[in-house]
């Protein structure tokens, strides 16, 4: 399966020449305000600090005129602003998920429970083509209290936990970050490959359904970087939203059909799921907040 979400861009400048720019005007500010500082380091100083701030970021972005951080292009942010502490890293795909977000059209932020990717083989070379991070309204692992205790293997294999998951009315959210390219119609392809066995004998509910969920990916071209969001507000309702620029500000469609849905939440975590590194983490992350 190939896979599967407005914040406003910053303004990127990565070429070397202004890294070095930004970094000249730095230093002078420093002269001015803090002279005495300037004024301590030597012209080898300044020279191997400028050295080391072009070996160690690639680019400078401005943020509405005022702030500027340091960005990795070789990473998917599911953000537009980064902070070390409030972020946390998918190892095989570099990409950063907030640690709480808020999302469209949930009542409160969502915690993020764990995160892992999806490969596909393509003549035997894996290609990693999406990272995921699964979100839940945190009072919905006071409904959780049964698995107090569990070791992180008894987690994951226990289908009557993720189904508690899935049927509790609050929210949980899968965010998807695209890594690489993808047409929309052969990512919804991939995705109704997965989908469709797990919806038998489907009504004309499910089918309207899908057709939703098919219609809003056919025209798209989803780049690198590329967020979508699966967020269930209750088992038989899920909201759909897509952004090719930072976490999704609004929703783009809702899917109202118990068997869709539920279908969806099996092929990410159910008994054979696309990403086990996906269900591996987020067993983790319950075995772990269940245990305190």
């Amino acid at each position: 399966m190939i896979g599967i979400g407005d914040m406003t861009a910053p303004i990127a400048y990565s070429s070397s020449s202004a890294l070095l720019l930004s970094s000249f005007q730095f230093i002078s500010k420093t002269k001015t305000v803090l002279p005495q500082f300037h004024q301590s380091f030597s012209s080898t100083q300044k020279t191997h600090f400028l050295s080391h701030l072009s070996t160690t970021s690639s680019r400078f972005s401005l943020q509405n005129g005022r702030n500027f951080g340091t960005h990795f292009p070789s990473k998917v942010y599911a953000s537009s602003s980064v902070g070390n502490s409030e972020y946390a890293e998918e190892p095989a795909t570099s990409v950063k998920f907030l640690k709480s977000a808020y999302l469209p059209g949930c009542s409160s932020s969502l915690s993020l429970l764990g995160t892992g990717y999806r490969e596909k083989v393509f003549a035997i070379i894996g290609v990693k083509v999406y990272a995921a991070g699964l979100y839940v309204n945190p009072s919905l692992l006071n409904e959780l209290s049964p698995w107090k205790g569990k070791s992180k293997p008894e987690v994951e294999q226990d289908l009557a936990l993720f189904q508690s998951i899935y049927q509790s009315p609050l929210e949980k959210s899968l965010q998807i970050a695209l890594v690489r390219d993808v047409d929309g119609k052969t990512f919804w392809d991939a995705l109704d490959e997965a989908v469709s066995p797990r919806v038998k004998a489907p009504t004309d509910v499910d089918k309207l359904a899908l057709s939703t969920f098919r219609n809003i990916f056919q025209a798209l071209s989803l780049k690198k970087g590329t967020l979508i969001l699966l967020t269930w507000l209750e088992p038989s309702q899920m909201l759909v939203s897509v952004s090719l620029n930072g976490i999704p500000t609004k929703v783009d469609a809702t899917i109202e059909s118990l068997n869709v849905t539920k279908a969806l939440f099996d092929v990410f975590l159910g008994e054979s799921p696309v990403s086990p590194t996906l269900k591996s983490s987020v067993a983790n992350g319950l075995a772990i907040t269940l245990k305190n």
